[in-house]
């Protein structure tokens, strides 16, 4: 059978129990720090803003994309506006204003 025995001296033993309890104690310290419930709120909330975060970069690049596309189709690579798109959308754009206006007018009176 293997000899077991401790050789360590009195003073070396409560040495290392001092070591343990305070490494115990930070621990403890620890773990309170981590359920305390304004850490648990303070967690959810940051989780909460990450999401918000990312979901708002998400649509800030879905509609930067759709810009993009929307002045593709007015605009040529050399930056110059595409009259044949163009003038007919003016045209639209133009006759609903003037219909929105005389339907106004004919409301007031």
């Amino acid at each position: 059978m293997a000899d077991t025995a401790d050789t360590r001296t009195p003073a070396q033993i409560e040495a290392d129990i001092a070591r343990r309890r305070a490494v115990l104690a930070e621990t403890l310290d620890e773990i309170g720090v981590r359920v305390h419930p304004k850490t648990i709120v303070g967690d959810a909330k940051a989780r909460v803003v990450s999401n918000v975060d990312h979901t708002l970069g998400r649509a800030y690049v879905g509609v930067n994309s759709a810009v993009s596309e929307v002045k593709a189709q007015f605009v040529d690579e050399t930056g110059s506006p595409r009259l044949e798109r163009v003038v007919p959308v003016g045209l639209l754009v133009v006759g609903v204003v003037g219909l929105l206006a005389l339907g106004g007018r004919r409301r007031r009176r």
